[in-house]
């Protein structure tokens, strides 16, 4: 968990602590405050102590258990200020993968350049539906909580269309690692791979590659976008972190600087794309 995000919930438990001391009725014990709510006391210590996020309902009980309604607002926004950083893949897919893909739909239309490292994966921007669908089942089967895997899939082409638009620009860099990686079959593989050669030279689209045999700077790991220089999204296993403060899309962009110094582009991209799609043996 994030230094950031610890510290925020931290500081939500502290405001709720201060609640509960100043009930208008009179300091209420972590006890006795639980008994109102029909938790657990437990429930009210690790929310208390940043151990435990509290949910919007939670927050409007509290509220209202320690007699000050009014204050709800103010707690609900601090929790939507954390949290709007740190979006939960399980949180999320309870309301299904398309409903998480259209989100980030929304900030895609609103950029008009971009810039994406990945090291295990081709970026969703460039995938065929195929590919698309093996990745994102994928995830559906080690996080569960969706079962619209096609809706998702056809949410993510659509938003391709950004391609084709002018005045619009993707800088995608891929480890190698992402071109062998056989998360789907080998027939489905190649045919990803013969798009992404196919992408190359596009007006739109600068694509490099790092080879295995690249020397780096840095170590080529966790996935991530950068949006206008406005907001990075990256991805971890439990969460998808979005994060708008200048430091943090400034350190994003000088990784995604410095792994592009040893990324290759054009033929010799091509040749790197074409190498790993030999390698699949295909007759």
């Amino acid at each position: 968990m994030s230094t950031d995000y610890q510290q925020a919930r931290v500081a939500l438990g502290t405001r709720l602590r201060e609640l509960r001391f100043s009930c208008p009725g009179g300091r209420l014990t972590g006890q006795q405050l639980a008994q109102r709510l029909g938790w657990q006391g437990s429930k009210v210590s690790k929310l208390e102590n940043g151990k435990q996020t509290a949910t919007p309902e939670d927050l409007r009980a509290w509220a209202d258990a320690t007699e000050q309604p009014e204050v709800y607002a103010e707690l609900a926004a601090r929790l939507a200020g954390f949290e709007s950083q740190i979006r939960s893949w399980r949180r999320a897919l309870a309301n299904g993968f398309k409903v998480m893909h259209e989100g980030l739909s929304a900030e895609i239309e609103r950029a008009s350049e971009m810039w994406l490292w990945e090291e295990s994966v081709i970026p969703g921007l460039l995938q065929t539906p195929e590919y698309a669908h093996h990745v994102i089942r994928r995830y559906a089967e080690l996080l569960g909580g969706a079962n619209d895997i096609d809706a998702a899939v056809r949410s993510r082409v659509q938003r391709q269309e950004w391609l084709y638009r002018p005045g619009r620009k993707l800088h995608v860099l891929m480890w190698e690692a992402a071109l062998r990686s056989l998360i789907c079959p080998p027939t489905v593989l190649a045919a990803q791979l013969d798009r992404l050669t196919g992408m190359i030279g596009m007006d739109t689209v600068e694509l490099g590659v790092v080879p295995f045999a690249a020397p780096v700077k840095i170590v080529p790991a966790n996935g991530f976008w950068v949006l206008d220089d406005r907001v990075v999204v990256a991805e971890d296993w439990h969460a998808e972190m979005w994060l708008d403060d200048a430091d943090n899309i400034a350190l994003y962009s000088k990784v995604w600087h410095t792994l592009h110094e040893s990324a290759v582009y054009g033929t010799e991209a091509q040749n790197v794309i074409t190498a790993a799609r030999r390698a699949l043996n295909l007759r």
